[in-house]
């Protein structure tokens, strides 16, 4: 079985930055019941793709200075609705994708959310629109404490990251906060590697984005589950996420841990291949 490496041979075809950034995501995930909501109102600032699809959209949302000064750890979420007013208003459970004191114009944070039929009032709004958000929510990825020092004396060398869809928002959050403390390609330090699943290549968010993780010592494993509507394009890997798991197998389970977003079943089936393989089960680290 294949180790973990920072040595990237990713098939993807970078798009000019200026192709598939028209309009950016937000994505839905549904984090489980925590503290009543305390609401304020924030601001949409902005709106582009996510996706070449365009079925993802990223939101950059204007926000109180004290909840950016909450948001400590990659993994933590909000609730989201349209109307502050409204008791009965639909919520929405968002993870922030943004990383934890990124730098950032004001006080803004970012979603990622997929658009469906009943999300238009935050998917497809204009610049400048009013909606209510919580105060930050959950514990997010338990990275300081099941990464740093000699919990279960074998130190944490390897890194893995499992994401579909729009569980890749927190994801990019841990990715981008430093907290996981990946080494560049030659530099050492803690490798990491990325499993990121979607049904096609213009489904997948954050593609631009890419580049710049490789570059700082995130190989980018991109899987597509529906190669045969790729006419013919893609090379890469196919199936799911879970599947390749099972191929590269972990080289050293007691010193790798890994976190993980997406859909339940794909949560489960990972979960259990990392722990019969041998990782510590508290180093297999979900976001709720």
């Amino acid at each position: 079985a294949a180790g973990v490496s920072t040595t990237t041979t990713s098939p993807i075809q970078y798009p000019a930055t200026n192709k598939y950034e028209a309009r950016q995501s937000l994505s839905q995930l549904f984090m489980g019941w925590g503290p009543d909501p305390i609401w304020e109102s924030a601001t949409i600032t902005s709106t582009s793709a996510a996706s070449a699809s365009g079925n993802f959209v990223g939101l950059k949302v204007d926000v109180s200075a004290d909840l950016v000064e909450a948001y400590k750890v990659p993994g933590q979420y909000v609730q989201v609705k349209q109307d502050i007013n409204d008791e009965e208003g639909k919520v929405l459970f968002l993870a922030i994708a943004s990383a934890p004191g990124a730098e950032t114009e004001g006080n803004s944070i970012e979603f990622l959310v997929k658009k469906t039929d009943s999300n238009d009032w935050i998917t497809n709004v204009d610049d400048g629109t009013a909606i209510a958000v919580s105060q930050v929510l959950g514990g997010g990825f338990p990275i300081e404490e099941e990464m740093s020092g000699f919990k279960h004396d074998f130190p944490l060398q390897n890194c893995l990251l499992f994401a579909n869809g729009s569980g890749i928002a927190p994801i990019r959050a841990a990715i981008e906060s430093g907290q996981l403390n990946i080494g560049k390609p030659g530099e050492g330090g803690r490798t990491a590697r990325l499993y990121f699943g979607c049904t096609t290549p213009a489904d997948m968010p954050y593609l631009t984005k890419f580049r710049e993780w490789e570059t700082n010592g995130i190989e980018v494993v991109p899987v597509i589950s529906r190669p045969e509507e790729c006419e013919g394009e893609w090379t890469g890997r196919t199936g799911y996420v879970q599947n390749l798991v099972e191929e590269d197998g972990v080289a050293i389970p007691r010193n790798t841990g890994a976190l993980l977003c997406g859909v339940k079943g794909m949560a489960e089936s990972i979960k259990d291949l990392l722990t019969t393989a041998g990782v510590f089960e508290s180093r297999v680290m979900t976001n709720f």
